[in-house]
């Protein structure tokens, strides 16, 4: 091969590594397909809720305490019809990509909290998805939340991205690039 063509390709090479590294860049546009089109990006991320939630065992909460992960916070509710019929997608999806870099917070707004949400959690089969709640809706008032189910999608920052307001299939294929964009796109803290 002769010094043009060596140059030729490793110019090729050069320009592939780029373009497949840009695909995780912070400014790149996710990808937005099937359900997921329902998803609604900020043109710029805004500032999370500040307000606090409970854990399962009453301890309060509040997202800046996982800031460094991505965070997928879905406001539900077990009188909610389509919040039932997606918590199990939830319960997957935190199986499948749950740990260091991401996680889901569902949000129970419940009012007889524990109570009702923990026999919900063991008549659904939910296994991973751990138990937080918000019985004054305070952290959903200040969330700007207008109806359930509505699932925010935090970066390491702790801005909101995105929401979606509606029921999802959150195991899709779909759903999982989305998050796997801003989990490989969203530099570590």
């Amino acid at each position: 091969m002769n010094r043009w063509g060596l140059t030729r390709r490793l110019v090729l090479a050069g320009g592939l590594a780029l373009a497949a590294a840009g695909t995780a860049r912070a400014d790149a546009r996710p990808p937005l397909a099937g359900q997921m089109k329902k998803f609604t990006l900020h043109p710029t991320p805004r500032p999370a809720p500040e307000a606090a939630f409970k854990t399962k065992d009453g301890e309060a909460a509040k997202l800046a305490d996982f800031k460094g992960r991505v965070l997928l916070v879905n406001y539900w509710a077990t009188w909610c019809s389509p919040c039932v019929a997606e918590m199990p997608s939830l319960d997957r999806l935190e199986a499948s990509l749950g740990g260091p870099g991401f996680a889901v917070l569902p949000i129970a707004s419940d009012r007889a909290g524990l109570k009702v949400v923990e026999p919900f959690y063991e008549k659904t089969g939910l296994k991973r998805l751990p138990i937080y709640l918000d019985q004054d809706m305070k952290f959903t008032r200040s969330s700007g939340v207008r109806g359930l189910p509505t699932t925010l999608l935090i970066d390491r920052a702790g801005r909101e991205v995105g929401r979606m307001e509606g029921d999802a299939a959150w195991d899709s294929t779909d759903a999982e690039a989305l998050i796997r964009h801003y989990v490989a796109a969203s530099p570590s803290l």
